[in-house]
């Protein structure tokens, strides 16, 4: 890999996570990168191993990085609701009420609708359970 790739790959992660901020009126980005890691996590974690696969392969390096870290392929796809959805990923922000965990998972839907290619955001909604829609954009 080169330097270059490096740096491409930084730059592409900061616009992610500037649009992430941006789109939830947040000026913490550590903050955006948990919300981000949380609900990429929660997502990989609910597809078909060949999915997330696919998914991933269209996500900034960094960020792919992120979306792998910790993964166990063996216990795929967790099956949950989308209510139990939003309350994992209320768990990476304990004691603040100030965040929307729906909210959150909504604007991440959103970011990565924006980066990754229609037609593998439609593979990633056929795996997943019909209450799941009304967190995608």
């Amino acid at each position: 890999m080169s330097t270059a790739a490096i740096v491409r790959t930084c730059e592409k992660t900061n616009i992610w996570l500037n649009e992430l901020a941006q789109e939830l009126d947040w000026d913490d980005r550590d903050m955006a990168f948990r919300a981000l890691r949380v609900v990429l996590h929660q997502l990989r974690d609910r597809l078909p191993l060949t999915e997330s696969v696919q998914l991933a392969s269209q996500l900034p390096m960094l960020i792919r990085g992120c979306y792998y870290e910790n993964w166990v392929p063996k216990n795929q796809p967790t099956h949950i609701k989308a209510e139990s959805f939003v309350s994992e990923v209320a768990l990476a922000f304990p004691g603040d009420l100030t965040i929307d965990p729906e909210q959150v998972t909504k604007a991440v839907f959103q970011l990565v609708s924006r980066h990754v290619s229609s037609g593998e955001i439609d593979d990633v909604l056929s795996c997943l359970p019909k209450d799941y829609r009304p967190l995608w954009p």
